[in-house]
């Protein structure tokens, strides 16, 4: 054996370590800032209305339904259009369509959501202003959910839109790459005991994909629930706890862009606004740790396919 040091080896355990070194001084910076805060409110932040600076009042339940409600609606317009997709361009689009498509689609990865937000504001929103939201009242009004306040075009409908425009690559590309994963064998097997192509796709290829799938899922939802800029111009800035899916809402990440500028000078609102991150990270944490679980079960139930 050769007595040579491993450099190498030992360069990418330095960038790995260095990696965990700085989440982990991140996740310390951020909850030493924000501890403060849940030291003095404890559950009151968390179950907080009123958010008033001079009275001294932090409460972000209305953020955090805020937050929730929008990043649902985009995943219920965002994963059926991505599956849908997925399933297209790997099972029935030919060659030159597929990587058409797939490079248009990839390609919005690289727009900034400053440019999302401004298609938005200039493009969708009379839209939604005067025919959608309208549509969606009438139709829908007699449950409460999608009773129409007030609209000037901003709103969960809006932003939830825009945001599915945006995180739509991420579910395409892991979706799609997930479906092609599936052993050519098993596809063979399949029709040799006479399924049609859509049998094949439902009962072998979908559930066969379903790690991946679940992971450009998780993956569109968290940057869904982390979008800031484009929230801040489209979802409204309601301070309140949103009662219908075509309300205004004030989502965690736009509140701490838009009061980060006026109060990071002040220790306890600085602290609150840190204290904001901390809930989305924890959030976060935990649509991490269900896409592992479900994963693992998914693998299980398939015999790690």
């Amino acid at each position: 054996m050769s007595d040579k040091k491993d450099t190498p080896g030992n360069l990418f355990l330095f960038c790995a370590l260095a990696t965990v070194a700085v989440v982990f001084s991140i996740i310390v910076f951020i909850l030493v800032n924000a501890a403060p805060v849940f030291l003095q409110y404890g559950f009151g932040f968390l179950f907080g209305t009123t958010w008033d600076y001079p009275t001294h009042q932090y409460g972000a339940w209305p953020l955090i339904t805020g937050t929730l409600l929008l990043t649902a609606v985009t995943m219920v317009m965002a994963v059926p259009l991505g599956i849908a997709t997925a399933v297209f361009l790997s099972e029935w689009a030919p060659p030159w369509l597929d990587r058409s498509l797939s490079t248009l689609i990839e390609l919005l990865v690289g727009i900034p959501s400053v440019v999302f937000g401004i298609l938005g504001f200039f493009v969708f929103r009379d839209y939604f202003r005067y025919t959608i939201d309208p549509f969606i009242a009438q139709t829908l009004g007699f449950i409460p959910f999608f009773q129409l306040h007030f609209t000037d075009g901003f709103g969960i409908p809006l932003a939830s839109t825009v945001l599915t425009l945006m995180i739509l690559p991420t579910i395409i590309a892991l979706s799609r790459e997930a479906m092609r994963g599936v052993p050519a064998e098993q596809r063979e097997a399949s029709a040799a005991l006479g399924a049609t192509e859509w049998e094949t796709i439902r009962d072998l290829i979908l559930p066969s994909s379903l790690p991946g799938i679940m992971t450009g899922v998780i993956l569109g939802t968290m940057r869904a629930m982390g979008e800031t800029m484009a929230v801040v111009m489209l979802a409204g800035g309601a301070y309140g706890v949103p009662t219908s899916v075509l309300d205004s809402v004030l989502p965690m990440t736009a509140k701490i862009l838009i009061d980060l500028e006026n109060y990071v000078a002040e220790p306890e609102p600085r602290s609150a606004l840190f204290a904001l991150g901390v809930l989305l990270m924890v959030m976060e944490i935990g649509f991490v740790a269900a896409i592992h679980f479900i994963t693992a079960r998914m693998k299980r139930q398939y015999g790690g396919a």
